[in-house]
């Protein structure tokens, strides 16, 4: 696997500003995979070591079957428990590949929005706000906030299913910032959304990660995906399927 650089020019979407979240006053030092190899049926498939510096956008690029998705997974701690795991996982200097997925404190978004349908709007983004906000006013304050300042103001009690296919991303994003991670995974985000949407929404949700300082992985087989992130792109060759 290689790693070249990247440096495109990104404007900012306007019009979508987002709220100020308040994040924990721990020292972000991004995050970091020493040694991980992932191994099936006693055959590493993947080894990469790699730093991702708060604010840095890495794409991590390869066929379908090359090991992106399995790498996020194990990342966040959902890794199909056929695979065998090795070396570390840190997020601002603590190991979290020993600690439960509830507690890893990374977001990820999919190329599905996966929106609870029995969920209002709010109901969704209530669910994944984090448990430092206390209390019924304080979270749909919270909420409402968020959704103002995605352009979305008013659609608390909406039904998903109403909404556009921009909205729904808008919202899923906005669930995962919510949650205040630590760092974010990017699962194909944008790969079932059109060409105009999904530009608007690449440059919405990269803006985003920047200005919180969010290291980020994004699993692509888009160049024009790699190309917008900006940072260091990790080319997966391996031909064993995952």
């Amino acid at each position: 696997m290689t790693a070249t650089p990247t440096s495109p020019d990104l404007q900012p979407m306007p019009g979508l500003p987002m709220p100020g979240l308040p994040m924990p006053g721990l020292p972000m030092s991004g995050l970091v995979l020493d040694g991980l190899t992932l191994s099936l049926a006693g055959r590493a498939i993947l080894r990469l070591s790699l730093r991702v510096e708060p604010g840095e956008i890495v794409s991590v690029m390869g066929p379908s079957g090359s090991g992106k998705s399995s790498m996020l997974a194990a990342i966040c701690g959902t890794l199909d428990p056929a695979f065998q795991m090795a070396g570390e996982i840190r997020l601002d200097g603590r190991r979290i590949d020993v600690e439960p997925p509830e507690l890893r404190r990374t977001g990820i978004l999919f190329q599905d929005d996966l929106l609870f349908p029995h969920l209002s709007v709010g109901g969704n983004l209530a669910f994944g706000l984090a448990a430092t906000v206390r209390g019924r006013k304080a979270r749909r304050s919270c909420v409402e906030e968020a959704l103002s300042a995605a352009d979305l103001e008013g659609f608390a009690d909406r039904d998903p299913a109403t909404l556009s296919g921009g909205q729904r991303a808008r919202v899923s994003l906005l669930r995962v910032l919510l949650s205040q991670p630590r760092a974010v995974l990017l699962d194909e985000p944008f790969s079932k959304l059109d060409m105009a949407l999904r530009s608007r929404f690449r440059a919405f949700v990269f803006h985003e990660l920047r200005s919180r300082a969010l290291p980020a992985l994004l699993a692509t087989h888009d160049h024009e995906d790699a190309k917008a992130a900006g940072g260091k792109v990790i080319e997966l060759v391996f031909p064993e399927a995952i």
